[in-house]
């Protein structure tokens, strides 16, 4: 899966939306590391319960970016459709949350990282996840 993932970055048939939606969560992962080190060094949360919160931020901003440039073919555009896509990809990424936080949680109890480096890492983890299910179902679109 991850091969052909690659493959599409350069020659695909949705080569372009791909690399539109690694674009927007590269952004977006980079608004989640801020927004995870404000909570927990700004807002004295605990470094997992900021980042459900942080994660959450980051699944709605996703959304508005992905909606209106990645699948812009695709769009939803109507107000009942729009929520309907937000619900739906609340729904396809908040079942990676838990592989992020197992992610991020291993690296920080287990082998001593620092928890933005874990979650960098644990957000690639999970963003082949993401991908696959967000075209799958919140866009409709095959692989």
């Amino acid at each position: 899966m991850v091969q052909r993932l690659l493959r599409y970055l350069y020659d695909g048939t949705f080569s372009q939306q791909l690399r539109r939606f690694v674009l927007v969560g590269i952004f977006t992962a980079g608004v989640q590391m801020v927004v995870l080190w404000a909570l927990i060094e700004a807002g004295g949360l605990d470094y997992l319960v900021g980042a459900v919160l942080a994660i959450e931020f980051t699944i709605v901003l996703s959304y508005v970016l992905n909606n209106a440039w990645t699948f812009r073919a695709v769009r939803h555009s109507g107000t009942y459709e729009y929520l309907r896509g937000l619900a739906k990809t609340n729904l396809v990424r908040g079942t990676a949350v838990p592989i992020q936080l197992a992610v991020l949680a291993a690296l920080v109890e287990l082998r001593g990282i620092t928890y933005l480096p874990a979650n960098a890492a644990a957000i690639v983890v999970s963003g082949f996840y993401r991908y696959a299910l967000d075209t799958y179902w919140t866009w409709g679109r095959s692989l």
